[in-house]
């Protein structure tokens, strides 16, 4: 390998791809690559991202930084995988033994925490202070960036406010659609993908996807507008409860809904009948980076310090 300055290498581990970046200096792009991920087979995954790792230092012929974004987080109990939607990384020492595989120490976090970190260290919300990233898709999932750093919290679960209950519901609100957490009416029922979905069928609007319901009420036809009437009220309260308990300078959206210009708009009138304050300066930005932001922010969970030294490398 060369003896030039060590890189940052992300790695994006989703449920069908995963994909690895190589950041150079001033967070420019040198590299990127994907593979099938190897569905139940931990073992194989395992190899996977340290193939990953080789090829693209290979590549560039420097060694670097790793970090990786995954959809869980590290058991503060067991030092294990725990929430993972690729269920086959539960009870393991994913982390450990990704960094025995590549012989160095790697660097682990929530998905969602990636994608707040890379937007706010060089994408919509840089020089933030405060930032809450959120990305709606077919869930919704949320990460907490404080002084350019992820806070992850003694349970390894800030920022989880997809599965708090819907604020202030109304009285047809009540219970709330029966979420897969074993609960009813948390927001992720409401503020996903399917949950609008859902919504617009039981008003009698129809099987629309988000995206249909979205384009109808743009279209002036009245049942999507009356749904989006709906859901952009509900994510002004559930956006109401994030600025009253951390009070972000930006909230930045991510995920398949965010591409939806409504929830881009009218902000920062609809936190303001909800939130405990005179007025709201918060802004709602929807991401720089896009579908980048969590592999390229799994790059920045090693501080400058580190990657200078070559501590992580």
């Amino acid at each position: 390998m060369s003896t030039q300055a060590p890189l940052r290498l992300g790695v994006d581990l989703g449920g069908s791809k995963i994909e690895i970046i190589a950041i150079g200096h001033g967070g420019r792009e040198l590299a990127r690559r994907r593979v099938a991920t190897p569905r139940d087979d931990y073992a194989g995954t395992v190899r996977a991202v340290a193939g990953l790792v080789s090829g693209v230092e290979g590549e560039l012929n420097r060694r670097g930084s790793v970090g990786i974004g995954i959809p869980g987080a590290i058991s503060s109990a067991t030092a294990t995988i725990k929430n993972a939607n690729s269920t086959w990384l539960i009870g393991r020492p994913f982390d450990r033994d990704v960094a025995a595989a590549i012989g160095r120490p790697v660097r682990l976090a929530n998905d969602a925490n990636c994608f707040a970190l890379s937007e706010a260290q060089d994408g919509a919300a840089a020089g933030a202070e405060i930032v809450f990233g959120i990305i709606l898709g077919t869930g919704v999932g949320g990460g907490i960036v404080v002084h350019g750093r992820p806070l992850v919290g003694r349970n390894a679960i800030a920022g989880e406010w997809g599965h708090n209950p819907l604020p202030w519901p109304r009285d047809d609100e009540r219970p709330g659609p029966a979420c897969y957490c074993g609960r009813t009416g948390c927001i992720e029922t409401f503020l996903s993908g399917p949950g609008l979905a859902h919504d617009h069928a039981l008003a009698g609007g129809g099987d629309l996807s988000a995206d249909q319901i979205a384009t109808g009420a743009t279209a002036e036809d009245a049942a999507a507008q009356a749904t989006m009437h709906r859901y952009l009220d509900r994510f002004g309260r559930a956006l109401a409860h994030v600025v009253n308990i951390l009070d972000p300078d930006v909230i930045v959206l991510g995920g398949g809904l965010s591409n939806i210009d409504q929830l881009t708009q009218g902000w920062p009138d609809r936190l303001a009948p909800y939130a405990f304050s005179d007025r709201v300066d918060t802004r709602v930005v929807r991401a720089l980076h896009g579908d980048s932001s969590g592999v390229r922010g799994a790059a920045w969970l090693w501080a400058e310090d580190e990657v200078a030294t070559g501590a992580g490398a």
